[in-house]
């Protein structure tokens, strides 16, 4: 019988445990929570890269470029990894994203059949607005939780997602 604190996710549970009696449903317990957040992470990193007139994947782009050390530059190879999409696709980005201004390309110093690309002005101040709202999105979601909470949290989804110290998946 569902009580006044059930959830979406108890309300499913209850419903498969009546068709499954056998079956320990815990895993879904967990795991469909966890799809449930990572729903809401999605639309609060979109909307927050769109407050900085970003979409996800060009805010992927310069971010790779953000984080590297100044003057901010990398290969396509480099940013391909950084990001694991395709190297196709990443020319494209970079084709697109340099039309818009926010990164330029140059010819590589160390290898003349390669270029780099590297974030421009403009590039490194949506991305730092991008990041900025996104962490002020993120920061209001995790208000219920207290700090130790948020700890435990992170403790427990690192945890969740390594094996031995070795990343599963991505």
């Amino acid at each position: 019988m569902p009580s006044s604190d059930d959830d979406e996710v108890d309300l499913l549970i209850t419903a498969w445990a009546d068709r499954l009696p056998d079956v320990d449903f815990s895993p879904l317990d967990v795991m469909s929570r966890l799809r449930r957040v990572a729903h809401k992470l999605t639309g609060l990193r979109r909307d927050a890269f769109q407050s900085a007139g970003l979409s996800v994947w060009e805010f992927d782009v310069l971010a790779a470029l953000r984080r590297a050390d100044p003057p901010h530059e990398m290969s396509p190879a480099e940013l391909v990894h950084a990001t694991m999409i395709g190297s196709a696709a990443m020319s494209n980005r970079l084709e697109n994203l340099a039309v818009r201004g926010l990164v330029a390309r140059k010819g590589n110093p160390r290898d003349g059949r390669s270029n780099l690309a590297s974030l421009t002005a403009e590039g490194a101040e949506r991305v730092d607005s991008a990041m900025i709202a996104l962490v002020e999105s993120e920061a209001r979601e995790l208000q219920s939780l207290s700090q130790q909470e948020q700890t435990q949290l992170v403790a427990l989804l690192r945890k969740l997602a390594t094996d031995g110290g070795e990343w599963r998946g991505r």
